[in-house]
Order: C-alpha cells, then sequence, then structure tokens
C-alpha cells in the first residue's frame, strides 16, 4: 500500500483493527488509548472524538497535540524498516504507533513502552 493511501486510511478503521489485534492477544482498549494518548498528547475524549469523526491518518497526526519528545526513543523494525531511519515526517508517527501496538501486543510492560 503508497503511502499517500495509508495517509487517507480513516484512523477509526486503523483503530479498530489495533483493538482488534490486543484483543486477540488479551490486552485492553484501554492500554491502547494509553499510549496512544501518550504518543500524540491527545487527551482521551480528544481521542474519542478523532475517532468518531473519522479523520483521516493524516488529520489525526496533523490535529495531534504535541507528538511526545521520547518519541525519539522509539526505534526498532516495522514492516521491515527501522522507524528511526523513516525519513517522511507523518510515515515516522504512523509507525511510532504501529510500534507501540506491537510491544503492548506481546506483553511488554506500560512502563517500557512508553520509555518512563
Amino acid at each position: 500500500m503508497s503511502a499517500a493511501k495509508i495517509f487517507q486510511i480513516p484512523f477509526s478503521t486503523i483503530y479498530t483493527a489495533y483493538v482488534q489485534k490486543l484483543a486477540r492477544k488479551g490486552q485492553s482498549e484501554t492500554d491502547l488509548q494509553t499510549i496512544i494518548c501518550w504518543l500524540t498528547g491527545y487527551a482521551p475524549i480528544e481521542l474519542q472524538h478523532q475517532i468518531d469523526a473519522q479523520v483521516s491518518m493524516v488529520t489525526f497526526f496533523s490535529a495531534m497535540p504535541q507528538l511526545n519528545v521520547n518519541a525519539v526513543k522509539i526505534t526498532g523494525v516495522i514492516c521491515g524498516i527501522r522507524v528511526e531511519n523513516i525519513s517522511d515526517p507523518l510515515m515516522q508517527q504512523i509507525r511510532y504507533l504501529d510500534k507501540l501496538v506491537d510491544e503492548l501486543a506481546r506483553g511488554k510492560a506500560l512502563s517500557k513502552i512508553l520509555r518512563v
């Protein structure tokens, strides 16, 4: 899938896929919301508004209050690409979130996922 197509996918679609993935792994939607809010600076009610409004991925990330300053500590491979080497800022932010969700799905502790 091209970057342009990923950018236009509704965030709510991606969010639902994350919820389903985490449910299969025995992880909670609450923890998913925690990592999304940590990464993006959205308050839980603002996050829910973005989901309900079915905004695109580009709108979701461009409207976020603030990317967490510790996001640069998110490293590793997602979809065969090192997240720290992605040059497009929007794609990197999307892949940061993918990486955090993968870590949660693997049962990593929230304190480690949130780089605290």
